[in-house]
């Protein structure tokens, strides 16, 4: 597949990660439909990217709301042959600590968000992209999912980040092997620490604690690499069912 050509869906798309995605490919000459909850953003972010880009404001945990963003972004575009799920939540808590236990809707949002949107988004896409006629190498598209470096490494306070990442790494190969028959491939993500708007509340000590912690090169992550990771994962055919750490080393400490 080639990211000039390409009809891309991207969650979380009006800032950080998933807008460095949309950036990208549009820079590259393809289409792209911004999903995401903030219409205000969405709305500014596909005005700026330009003619190529489109905003639908869609909640990723409603089941009906996403099958029908898809379908309006496969009517807009023409096809979907990429879906990137970059729309996430990462607030902290303590299974037990000095408030009491955490409260299990607080779990359960992390989940539903995190996982279970990202489960709906794909799946829905791979419905459209079974439409696709295959490519020469036999392939209709390529789903992204993002991870986490807590996936592997969670921190304290990081139960409930960690378990719906680990469980996005955890569905990466049963996700290709059952979209391998329609020449869907899947590849999953687990940025480190990167300077999305997620750490921009931050005060600027802590980023530069966070980033001594990196091995090399000892800084936050350009969202711009992560969109460069999105485009190889899109032209590179013989990648899928892989999960790919982009943290410039790091190994995330207790806390």
């Amino acid at each position: 597949m080639q990211l000039k050509e390409s009809h891309a869906v991207v969650t979380g798309g009006a800032s950080g990660l998933g807008l460095a995605v949309a950036n990208r490919i549009v820079l590259a000459g393809g289409q792209v439909t911004l999903l995401d909850v903030n219409e205000a953003q969405g709305n500014a972010a596909a005005a700026a990217l330009g003619d190529r880009a489109a905003f639908i404001a869609t909640d990723v945990t409603d089941e009906s709301a996403v099958n029908g963003a898809i379908d309006q972004a496969r009517e807009r575009m023409g096809s979907i042959d990429a879906a990137v799920n970059c729309a996430g939540i990462g607030a902290p808590a303590r299974l037990v600590g000095k408030q009491g236990a955490m409260a299990g809707a607080f779990f359960r949002k992390m989940i539903e968000i995190n996982l279970v949107g990202t489960v709906l988004i794909s799946k829905a896409a791979a419905v459209a992209m079974q439409r696709n006629a295959p490519n020469a190498a036999g392939e209709r598209g390529v789903i992204v999912m993002t991870a986490s470096v807590a996936a592997f490494d969670g921190q304290i306070g990081q139960i409930a980040y960690a378990a719906s990442k680990a469980g996005v790494a955890g569905m990466t190969l049963p996700a290709a092997r059952d979209l391998a028959p329609v020449g869907i491939r899947v590849v999953t993500i687990a940025p480190g620490i990167f300077d999305t708007p997620m750490l921009g509340a931050l005060a600027e000590d802590r980023r530069t604690a966070l980033a001594a912690d990196v091995v090399f090169p000892k800084r936050l992550g350009d969202p711009a690499e992560y969109g460069a990771l999105v485009a190889a994962i899109v032209e590179t055919g013989y990648l899928n069912a892989e999960t790919i750490r982009l943290d410039g080393g790091i190994r995330m400490p207790p806390k």
